[in-house]
């Protein structure tokens, strides 16, 4: 039965909407109509068989590891036999770079229907990496691509899907990359993954707002999305994971965007310029002035604006610091964001860092969420961040064990 699917947050309805109830986005409405002869049969189904869970393998004994760390660690230690990866970021941000670089030393069918095999051998020759395990195709019927696949399956273990949004099924009419052909490929793709007990990758795009483009299932699909960011004119790259189903999602991959390869990134200190680890505001960047304006600016790069003001009303309230008349500027180094709560202990020692014009010590790091009432709360997750920066080479860590209120601020400058 047709019905009618919203491209940005897959809200359905059976009729059309100008606007959606869900998202609130306009024309954003596309006619959905599952596929034809999936789910007919005119035989009966045969039963379901059931396996005791004690004679079922341990899936941490079954890891594919890549040849980068950073990846690795993000995904939860390599891959696992029958799982399917969702990798989202914006174009150019060096997603393909990122595969090529990981998978140089596993068997890889790379099938893509936006770049030609020239295009990814020269990528591949340009970042210096072997490709003699690789298979290219750029077929983009998805049931021919699984046909394909099931002939060579003792050839490979990765497949690279290049990207889901240029698949197609003959059974669904739809265009190409509608959320019907973009739902029809995504379950195809696991179904096959999950029976043959092999590794999919599947790149996708996203939308003007940063998610991943096509219906919301498709992220249910999978077994993990991981999102590469970056800034356009900043050389580094993060990557995260948004869910797992085999691993974490607190941990984050750190590369470089250099000449003629993503590297990855041994210390997150390496993102400061190192001629200027021992000055004022430089745990988070922050300059703080007098200034010329009625109104006093703050500008942010890479945390949210209102959560920067609620920093700096609290920081009137409990530290007496007014700064009714100052521009205040905070900047994450490296063009990346600073997402969780956990960094608010870190901009508030950085803006009193500017203040006092006093450096902060080196090799130090501050983690804690900061209350309304001045205190300092432990974050989900803490230890295990804390022992994340003591790998990253932090000599002292600072967190709601030791600072309870922000009452306490002189206590990061010893």
């Amino acid at each position: 039965m047709a019905q009618y699917v919203c491209n940005e947050c897959g809200y359905g309805s059976a009729s059309w909407y100008g606007k959606c109830p869900s998202c609130g986005n306009w024309n954003t409405f596309v006619k959905f109509q599952e596929s034809k002869k999936r789910g007919k049969s005119s035989e009966l189904s045969k039963p379901a068989e059931f396996t005791p869970l004690s004679s079922l393998g341990s899936l941490s004994k079954s890891r594919i590891a890549t040849d980068v760390h950073e990846f690795d660690r993000v995904v939860g230690g390599g891959f696992i036999s029958g799982e399917v990866v969702l990798l989202s970021g914006e174009p150019g941000v060096g997603k393909s770079t990122l595969l090529l670089k990981a998978l140089s030393k596993l068997r890889t069918m790379y099938i893509s229907g936006e770049e030609s095999g020239q295009q990814i051998k020269q990528r591949a020759e340009r970042i210096n990496i072997h490709f003699k395990n690789f298979l290219f195709s750029n077929e983009i019927c998805i049931e021919s691509v699984l046909a394909g696949l099931q002939e060579k399956k003792d050839d490979y273990d990765v497949i690279v899907f290049d990207s889901i949004q240029t698949l197609y099924s003959e059974e669904v009419e739809s265009p190409v990359g509608s959320v019907a052909q973009i739902k029809e490929a995504t379950s195809r793709i696991a179904d096959y993954i999950k029976s043959n007990h092999k590794v999919a990758i599947i790149i996708g795009h996203v939308t003007k707002g940063g998610d991943i483009a096509g219906p919301k299932t498709l992220e249910h699909i999978v077994d993990c999305v991981l999102y590469l960011e970056g800034e356009r004119f900043s050389s580094f790259r993060v990557l995260r994971a948004q869910k797992n189903r085999f691993g974490s999602v607190d941990e984050v991959g750190i590369f470089e965007m250099v000449e003629n390869d993503l590297k990855e990134m041994g210390t997150p200190t390496a993102l400061l310029n190192q001629q200027a680890l021992s000055v004022p505001g430089r745990s988070i960047q922050s300059l703080v002035v007098p200034t010329a304006f009625p109104i006093p600016r703050r500008v942010v790069t890479g945390i949210d604006f209102n959560r920067l003001q609620l920093l700096l009303a609290v920081m009137k309230k409990y530290l007496k610091i007014s700064l009714d008349t100052n521009d205040v500027y905070v900047n994450v180094v490296g063009g990346v964001s600073a997402k969780s709560p956990a960094a608010d202990l870190a901009i508030v020692a950085s803006i009193v860092s500017s203040i006092k014009n006093r450096a902060l010590p080196e090799k130090t790091a501050y983690i804690g969420e900061i209350g309304l009432l001045g205190e300092v709360r432990s974050m989900q997750g803490e230890e295990k961040l804390i022992k994340t920066e003591k790998r990253f080479g932090m000599k002292k860590i600072y967190s709601s064990k030791d600072i309870r209120n922000i009452s306490n601020i002189s206590l990061l400058f010893n």
